[in-house]
Order: C-alpha cells, then sequence, then structure tokens
C-alpha cells in the first residue's frame, strides 16, 4: 500500500510524464500542463513556484525531445537559431514583468491567450505546409518578430511557449506542424532556461519537484514523438490534437480562476 508520501511522489512522476507525452508529441504544452498539473493536482501553494519549477523541467524535457526529433531529422536548425535567439531576451524581459502580477490573474490570462491560439491551429488545420521550407534572407525578418514576441509572452507567462512557437514558425516560414515541432524544442528549451535563471533569482524553484517532473517527462517524451510521426501522416489531424489539448486545458483553467476569484 502507497504511503502519502509515496502516492504524492508518484504523481509529481506521472505529471512529469503527461508534460513530457505533450511536448514529445507538439512540442509544446509542456507549462501550459505542467502549471496546472503543479497547482491543482500535485498541491503546489504558490503560482509563481510552480511557474518556475515548470519553467525548468520542461526546458530539460524540450532537450530530450529535441534529441529524438533531430534523429528523425525534423528540426530546421537554422530557423530554430534565428527564432530561439531572438526570443530569449523577450522572455528575460517577459519573466520580470510576469513576477509583478498577481498569479491568479496571471493563469486566466494565460487561459484566454490559449484559446485564441487554439482557434488559429483549428482554423488552419488543412494547411501541409510546404516541407522544403526553410528561413532565408526573404523570410528571416518576419522569424525573428515572431520569435522577439513569442519569447516576451512566454516569460511573461513562465511557459516553454510551444503552443506560440509552433503556430509562429508555420507562419513565418509555410514549413509543416511536424518540423515546427521539431524546430520549436530549441527554443523551448531555450526560453525556459531564460525563464528558470529569473525566477531562481526570486527563489521560486523547487528543485526536488523539478527532477521528478523530469524524470518523468524524458519517459513521456520518447512515446510523444513516436505519437507525432504517426499522426503527421494524416492531413491535419497532429494540428487538430494540437488545438483539443489547447482548449481542453484552457477551460479546466479558466474554470479554476473563475473558482478561486
Amino acid at each position: 500500500m502507497l504511503t502519502p508520501h509515496l502516492l504524492h511522489i508518484a504523481l509529481e512522476i506521472f505529471s512529469g510524464a503527461l508534460v513530457g507525452f505533450t511536448l514529445g508529441l507538439v512540442g509544446g504544452g509542456g507549462s501550459i500542463l505542467a502549471v496546472p498539473l503543479m497547482v491543482y493536482l500535485v498541491g503546489v501553494p504558490n503560482a509563481h513556484i510552480a511557474i518556475g519549477t515548470s519553467a525548468l523541467a520542461v526546458a530539460v524535457n524540450a532537450l530530450v525531445g529535441l534529441a529524438q526529433h533531430a534523429r528523425n531529422k525534423t528540426v530546421k536548425w537554422r530557423c530554430a537559431g534565428i527564432f530561439a535567439c531572438c526570443g530569449v531576451g523577450g522572455a528575460l524581459l517577459g519573466a520580470s514583468l510576469g513576477k509583478a502580477v498577481d498569479g491568479k490573474h496571471l493563469l486566466l490570462l494565460f487561459a484566454i491567450l490559449m484559446v485564441g491560439v487554439g482557434i488559429l491551429m483549428v482554423r488552419g488545420r488543412h494547411n501541409t505546409g510546404c516541407p522544403g521550407a526553410s528561413c532565408n534572407r526573404h523570410n528571416a525578418p518576419k522569424v525573428m518578430a515572431y520569435g522577439l514576441g513569442t519569447g516576451l509572452l512566454s516569460g511573461f507567462f513562465g511557459i516553454g511557449g510551444g503552443f506560440l512557437i509552433v503556430p509562429g514558425l508555420m507562419a513565418s516560414t509555410s514549413m509543416p506542424i511536424l518540423n515546427a515541432v521539431g524546430t520549436s524544442l530549441v527554443a523551448v528549451a531555450a526560453f525556459g532556461f531564460s525563464t528558470t535563471f529569473s525566477y531562481m533569482l526570486s527563489g521560486y524553484i523547487d528543485w526536488q519537484l523539478a527532477g521528478l517532473f523530469i524524470i518523468g517527462g524524458a519517459i513521456g517524451c520518447s512515446l510523444g514523438t513516436k505519437a507525432a510521426r504517426a499522426l503527421a501522416g494524416s492531413t491535419g489531424r497532429l494540428t487538430t490534437v494540437f488545438a483539443c489539448i489547447i482548449f481542453t486545458v484552457a477551460a479546466y483553467m479558466i474554470w479554476q480562476s473563475i473558482h478561486q476569484f
């Protein structure tokens, strides 16, 4: 029989596995899932600690997922580098602004943003993209602008940013979603570590919880990457799954936020 302590550890590892699976599957959802799981399931009392800890766990798990996508040759490295470099500065600025906002209000704003992103993804689900898409001198300014804006939002909401980066990469380069998922993980890791650094300086990291999330996430990420490759063969299916995850988590977060006011 599990003791309360062991049960709590099991919940933390299970939560990490869910986060990792979503990262591997759609390149996003790490912090979008990690923050509410830490707050509502694991029971972290401080939303800012949940945000800072999730940023670290997601960043590490993003690197695990990136290694697998790299082996499958679904990463556009030039685009990843440009997007991530432009976004890191925005993430640091956004994190400083986010810590000044009440945690409950932050989660509600985050959920509303997710709904908007989900709607855009559903509307464009039949756009398969161009497999040969890349970053060049013609679209580089657009990629840089999306990177900066996404980084700012990522840091402000304390998220890895995958749910913002994937649509941003698709919009700025016209690459297919499977390539956007793999490429996004470079920026997810960069944004996550930037946010982690800022929150660490303020003492908002639970290191033990982060470690357990990372262990579970490594397992989930491997399974998620395999599922992404299988779903990518069907037009619009991976994008639809992406949007459904956004809507489900956003609805839950909005309900919880309204309930707490």
